[in-house]
């Protein structure tokens, strides 16, 4: 299924899973998808959105509002510490990721959705799994041969109960007006 996303389109789901380390979220959920959908701001389709004033930082303040952060970030919060500021400032100075676990080599497994258990990656859920799936669904339906950011917002509105189509709802945006203007975009 992976080798028919676009580049931009796998860009969103490595996207997700960084979304969700950065939250300190031990899933990939449709909110994440979001998340990275959202990053990609040149992308026709997430353009609908964040035209429609749904931008990465409102998404991503109602996702850290309705989801919260990790445990860690929750302890050290009530006490005052930080950790974006924190992330932030270690990484002006040593790099990105420099606060990162390092990740042990493994053997390379097929699929994407086999990262239960991995250093550094969380797993998908199921409606995470769900959108990726319907995405596949969309591109069959549009018949356009490859999936692409528009498909994946497309699946996410066609799953439409995850944490992510709240979001989205939240904002005050209607799926279908959403749905036609993200099927022009993407074709």
């Amino acid at each position: 299924m992976f080798e028919r996303f676009t580049e931009e389109a796998r860009r969103v789901v490595v996207g997700a899973g960084r979304e969700s380390a950065e939250l300190r979220h031990g899933h990939i959920g449709t909110e994440h998808l979001l998340l990275a959908i959202l990053a990609e701001t040149e992308d026709p389709a997430a353009r609908v959105l964040i035209e429609a004033g749904l931008d990465r930082a409102a998404a991503r303040e109602a996702v850290r509002r309705l989801l919260g952060e990790g445990d860690d970030a929750r302890a050290l919060a009530a006490i005052g510490v930080d950790l974006d500021a924190v992330r932030e400032a270690v990484e002006s100075v040593f790099g990105a990721g420099a606060l990162d676990a390092p990740s042990k080599e493994e053997p390379r497994r097929r699929g994407w959705f086999r990262s239960e258990g991995r250093a550094g990656r969380s797993p998908f859920t199921a409606r995470g799994k769900k959108v990726l799936e319907l995405s596949l669904r969309e591109s069959l339906r549009l018949k356009s041969g490859h999936i692409a950011v528009g498909h994946l917002l497309l699946g996410l509105l066609r799953e439409g109960d995850g944490l992510g189509a709240r979001v989205i709802a939240d904002h005050g945006l209607d799926f279908a007006a959403v749905r036609r203007a993200v099927e022009v975009t993407t074709g």
